[in-house]
């Protein structure tokens, strides 16, 4: 089998990207509700008077909390296509991805939380 370099092995890459995204928005609703919660707040952080670093670190959050919920969801498949059955490891595997995925929305609180009332 020829392996993709160059030009084509990045626009691939893109394609599948595009696909693990689109798999995203239609299976998962946490990931629907970060999203609108993304497309809320990055309008949102260019319209309040916050300096470029601030805005910054408050985009970077949401997108954290993005990025965090298809790693989550991409171990939940692992676990289903592995195997059904409710296993102990299992378990923990979601149970840590979820954790994950609460602390990267704790993260974004707090960001959003620090900069809009300077604490």
């Amino acid at each position: 089998m020829q392996k993709n370099t160059g030009l084509k092995r990045i626009v691939k890459a893109f394609g599948y990207s595009i696909d693990g995204l689109k798999t995203a928005i239609h299976s998962e609703a946490a990931f629907r509700q970060e999203l609108a919660l993304f497309f809320i707040g990055v309008p949102l952080a260019f319209w309040l008077d916050v300096t470029t670093i601030e805005r910054i670190l408050m985009i970077a959050s949401l997108f954290l909390v993005l990025i965090t919920e298809l790693i989550n969801t991409s171990l939940e498949y692992v676990i289903e296509r592995i195997s059904n059955d409710w296993h102990e490891a299992s378990k923990k595997v979601k149970d840590l991805g979820s954790a994950a995925v609460l602390l990267s929305l704790f993260n974004a609180s707090m960001v959003w939380g620090m900069i809009l009332f300077q604490l």
